[in-house]
C-alpha cells in the first residue's frame, strides 16, 4: 500500500497497537501525526525521532478545543485512525457513575470528537479520505461483556457511531470503518493473564495490517464495516 505524500493522524499511536500502526505507515511512506498526553509517553515512543513522525502534545482527546487544534494543525489530512481508549473490568454493582463516564469519555467521546475533527479536515482537501475507529469484541458480542459492562457499552457506541457516520459522509468520499479486536498479544496482556493461550491472540502487527488497508487508498469500497480481528481466540 502506497501512503506517500499522505498525512495520517493516529491517536493512541504511542501504545502497543499504535506503534505497530505507525511503523507500518511510515514504511509505506506516510507522514504520521501522533498526539500524546504525558511527556514520558512521548519519550518512550520508539518512533519519536523518525523524520516522518510528528508528535503533538494534546492534553485531553475528550476536550473539544484540544482536538480541534490537533486537526487544524494537520496539512492535507488523508486518514485518521483512532486507537486511543481505556479498559476497566468491574461489575455494574460496583461501577459508580464517575467510572462509567470515564469509560464513555475515554472510548466514545474521544472517538467522536476525533471523527468530527477528521471529517472537517478531510473535507477541506476536497479529495476524500478514510477514518478507522477501534471497537472491541464485546461491542459485537454483547454477552461476552459481562463483568465489564461500562467498557462494553462505550465500545458498542463506537461501533454504532462508525456505521452511522459512514452513511453520513460517504457522499464526500470519506470511508469510515472500525476494527473489533479480541484480546491482543501485548506484554501488558500477557502479564495480566499469564495462563491464557497467548498463541491464539491476534498480534498487534496483524491487527495493524487490517487497519492499514481500511485507511488506505487501496480501500475503494469498504465502509460501515466493524471488522472482527480475533485471530484464533
Amino acid at each position: 500500500m502506497d501512503y506517500r505524500d499522505r498525512h495520517v493522524v493516529i491517536t493512541g499511536g504511542t501504545g502497543a497497537l499504535g506503534s505497530a500502526v505507525v511503523g507500518a505507515l511510515v514504511a509505506a511512506g506516510a507522514t504520521c501525526h501522533v498526539p500524546y498526553i504525558a511527556a514520558a509517553e512521548a519519550e518512550r515512543f520508539s518512533f519519536r525521532t523518525h523524520a516522518s513522525v510528528k508528535l503533538v502534545s494534546v492534553p485531553d482527546l475528550a476536550e473539544e478545543a484540544a482536538v480541534a487544534r490537533l486537526y487544524d494543525g494537520v496539512p492535507g489530512l488523508w486518514a485518521s485512525i483512532h486507537l486511543a481508549g481505556g479498559f476497566a473490568m468491574a461489575p455494574v454493582a460496583t461501577t459508580a457513575k464517575a467510572a462509567l463516564m470515564q469509560q464513555v469519555d475515554m472510548n466514545f467521546v474521544t472517538a467522536f470528537l476525533c471523527c468530527r475533527g477528521a471529517v472537517n479536515a478531510i473535507a477541506r482537501t476536497g479529495a476524500g479520505g478514510r477514518i478507522v475507529n477501534v471497537a472491541a469484541r464485546p461491542a459485537l458480542e454483547w454477552r461476552s461483556g459481562a463483568g465489564m459492562v461500562a467498557y462494553t457499552a462505550s465500545k458498542a457506541a463506537v461501533a454504532a457511531m462508525t456505521v452511522a457516520l459512514s452513511e453520513e459522509v460517504a457522499k464526500d468520499g470519506i470511508l469510515v470503518n472500525a476494527v473489533a479486536p479480541s484480546i491482543m498479544d501485548t506484554r501488558a496482556n500477557r502479564e495480566a493473564m499469564p495462563k491464557a493461550d497467548h498463541a491464539a491472540w491476534p498480534k498487534v502487527e496483524e491487527v495493524a495490517a487490517t487497519i492499514l488497508f481500511l485507511a488506505s487508498p487501496d480501500n475503494k469500497v469498504t465502509r460501515g464495516a466493524i471488522v472482527p480481528v480475533y485471530g484464533k481466540s
